[in-house]
């Protein structure tokens, strides 16, 4: 499996870009990987942390342009057709990589998406699809900020998405679909969720269970959550900060007492298991779904690890799913 992965993007790059890169070969032996960016700069880090055992399962492809968040996405995307993240896009269009990784601009990683890849059929708007943590394991949301500005049907085509990454992914034989609103009962929300409750509650291939409020995501009511990108973004974004504050106020509040740091000693381990639950670097990222390939959004603070894991947890996940192959035989 071949994997193309934007050096440049995020705010630690090239070192955890190239070092994260470096430890999905050491741990997975049926992965190659093109690193894509400057080759003076990525032949220098490379050296420094020594791949004379790997070195025949790497390619460095040179691209001597950077896409930057102060950026206009669309402009940048046409006007920087040798930027990492372009050139690592076009590795998945021209079949010479199975997925593309990045940390890098969000909105210019979606335009690659759109302006590079383009959609597959059936599919107006692709939804970016993390995963979250909840008492069930893990919910699917989508969208998280692909897309703004959503129909009715984009939130339809996004539950049939969701539904078969999670059957894929996930192995969830029949995944559930709830509609994010602000009330549960039928008739609650705006035009569009009006609409979309209607739309989601008359398709025959999916298993919508109706509307669920934010605080039910963490609670596991069900497999799949769809909303706009809007929203989905705002969700995203407060429990982050959520999961940021409970764990500093947690560890504030241990170190008031010497009993309080025995009491957690002895917890040590159920502390270690909720903390790896809800660190965004044990998933790695998230897969944009509805484009002709497979692309992956790491978080732009992506370290090492996250970048590890968004290489061998989603775009090696996703591709060993046959997922895209199902969306175009089945949307």
């Amino acid at each position: 499996m071949k994997i193309a992965l934007d050096v440049m993007g995020g705010d630690n790059a090239p070192d955890s870009t190239i070092e994260g890169g470096l430890d999905a070969l050491k741990e997975c032996d049926d992965i190659f990987i093109y690193f894509v960016g400057p080759s003076t700069k990525i032949n220098e880090k490379l050296d420094e942390f020594g791949v004379d055992d790997i070195k025949d399962r790497f390619e460095v492809v040179e691209a001597s342009e950077v896409i930057t968040n102060e950026e206009k996405p669309v402009e940048a995307i046409r006007k920087k057709k040798d930027s990492s993240l372009v050139k690592a896009v076009s590795l998945v269009r021209d079949n010479e990589a199975d997925t593309a990784v990045t940390a890098g601009s969000t909105g210019a990683f979606m335009a690659a998406g759109y302006f590079v890849l383009r959609r597959i059929k059936g599919i107006d708007r692709p939804a970016l699809a993390p995963i979250f943590p909840s008492a069930s394991g893990y919910t699917i949301v989508l969208d998280v900020g692909s897309n703004m500005d959503a129909k009715p049907e984009h939130l339809l085509q996004y539950a049939k998405m969701g539904s078969i990454y999670a059957k894929g992914v996930f192995k969830i034989e029949k995944p559930t679909v709830g509609l994010l609103n602000v009330g549960t009962e039928e008739g609650k929300g705006n035009e569009l969720t009006k609409k979309a409750y209607d739309l989601l509650k008359e398709a025959d291939d999916i298993n919508f269970k109706g509307n669920i409020e934010a605080r039910d995501v963490p609670g596991g009511a069900v497999d799949v959550v769809v909303c706009d990108g809007f929203v989905g973004n705002v969700m995203l974004k407060f429990m982050e900060g959520a999961a940021s504050f409970i764990f500093g106020s947690l560890k504030k509040e241990i170190t008031k007492s010497f009993s309080r740091k025995v009491g957690a000693v002895m917890l040590k381990s159920a502390f270690s298991d909720f903390a790896k639950q809800m660190d965004y670097t044990e998933h790695g990222g998230a897969p944009l779904l509805g484009v002709k390939g497979a692309l992956i959004k790491s978080h732009g603070s992506s370290d090492a690890k996250a970048i590890k894991n968004a290489i061998l947890k989603q775009g090696k996940g996703l591709i060993e799913s046959k997922v895209l192959e199902q969306f175009n035989n089945t949307i």
